[in-house]
């Protein structure tokens, strides 16, 4: 089986440091737009990866607001 690698934009709740998030996250983040209320950024990954990110955020307490694959 092949992994299939896809682009995602994630927006989370409250202001996200990049730097600090890539510095323990198991994937590279790219911050496209961060404000007091939410952050959105991108990262490339297959779905374990996907899934991997989600209860990374979790366990550090984000509340994931939204979770798109661009095309």
């Amino acid at each position: 089986m092949h992994d299939i690698f896809y682009t995602y934009r994630i927006e989370v709740q409250g202001q996200v440091d990049e730097n600090a998030f890539n510095a323990t996250s198991p994937l590279h983040m790219t911050v496209v737009r961060a404000d007091p209320v939410a952050t959105l950024f991108t990262i490339c990954a297959d779905q374990s990866g996907l899934i991997g990110l989600m209860r990374h955020l979790h366990g550090h307490g984000f509340v994931i607001l939204s979770v798109t694959r661009e095309r």
